[in-house]
């Protein structure tokens, strides 16, 4: 199974598509917020990259779950496997593509999970500790991969709530759920009590790294964040208020739906918006390199594409590798 992944605006849909293309595959969606239906300028959704030479080039676990939901890595272990093993038997290449650093690894490293179902009393238990306090503890039980403005307090009491019963199961390793950059990659309610444990597999992977170089991402960031915004992104998230969708919920999704869902609600001007969400996403796409860079470092090989060049020759680099995989 080829891999794509790379920072924000790097262009890993396009040739994640092409190479689906060429090769009689299906794209897999590895993405925390293109799961949502309604969320697609925002989340970058690109659907138009999938039609590949006058073909479209079917993909997954894109348009899947109700915006204001709580989707979950373990709903995307369980779909992820749902669809590989579709697309598998039917004798196509499945191809995994995307940024999200935790949706990644707990499919390429098999997470085994704790499925911890919620206690409602949880929350007003903790309620004499502030956030930093609550973050304390839970970095006192377990390492923090990353701690951002996307993590607000319901999402530090969830992931402190899955620590300990994951401790109270006798579950100590780092290979769970942790607070990370990524919007909702916490684990969420089960449907029974207790703790259960996900089953894991050993999938072959190759996995490529889109890297077309530090400067051309910055500048690829603001130009596409410009056109975005011009194109109906701040209209989109209006659209997802007049829903029903509570702003506290589009807030915690992070990046383009916290600023503009604040820019609607009058607390920041046009200008204020614009100039933190364009920090925000170019911070975001950092502590995405740095992630990749972890995996590395544990032992995951990634083949990386360097420099700017067509979706067309970065594929072919991409089989001439995978040719000398088989």
């Amino acid at each position: 199974m080829p891999v794509i992944l790379g920072p924000t605006a790097c262009g890993k849909t396009a040739v994640a598509a092409r190479l689906a293309f060429e090769l009689d595959g299906e794209v897999i969606s590895a993405d925390s917020r293109q799961v949502y239906r309604g969320m697609d300028i925002g989340s970058g959704k690109d659907l138009g990259d999938y039609i590949v030479d006058g073909h479209s080039v079917p993909y997954h676990l894109i348009n899947i779950a109700e915006p204001g939901s709580e989707y979950n890595i373990f709903e995307y272990q369980k779909d992820f496997a749902r669809v590989y093993a579709d697309i598998t038997g039917r004798g196509k290449l499945p191809v995994l593509c995307g940024g999200s650093g935790m949706y990644l690894e707990a499919v390429l490293k098999g997470y085994s999970l704790p499925e911890a179902p919620s206690d409602p009393g949880f929350a007003e238990r903790m309620n004499t500790l502030d956030d930093t306090s609550l973050l304390a503890e839970l970095g006192r039980l377990k390492k923090l991969h990353s701690t951002t403005d996307t993590v607000d307090r319901s999402r530090i009491l969830r992931a402190l709530e899955i620590e300990m019963k994951r401790r109270e199961a006798g579950i100590t390793d780092d290979a769970g759920v942790s607070i990370s950059h990524e919007p909702h990659q916490e684990g969420e309610a089960g449907r029974s009590g207790g703790v259960k444990m996900r089953a894991t597999w050993n999938l072959h992977h190759v996995i490529f790294g889109l890297n077309p170089g530090r400067e051309t991402v910055r500048q690829r960031i603001t130009t596409r964040l410009q056109s975005r915004l011009e194109n109906g992104m701040i209209g989109e998230v209006r659209s997802l208020i007049e829903q029903g969708i509570p702003p506290e919920r589009l807030k915690a999704y992070g990046l383009e739906y916290k600023y503009i869902t604040l820019y609607l609600g009058g607390e920041l001007s046009y200008d204020e918006m614009f100039r933190l969400l364009n920090i925000s996403i170019h911070q975001f796409a950092k502590r995405q390199v740095t992630w990749f860079r972890r995996m590395e470092r544990q032992g995951m090989q990634i083949h990386w594409i360097e420099g700017e060049m067509p979706s067309a020759g970065k594929v072919k680099k991409i089989r001439e590798i995978l040719e000398s995989n088989v």
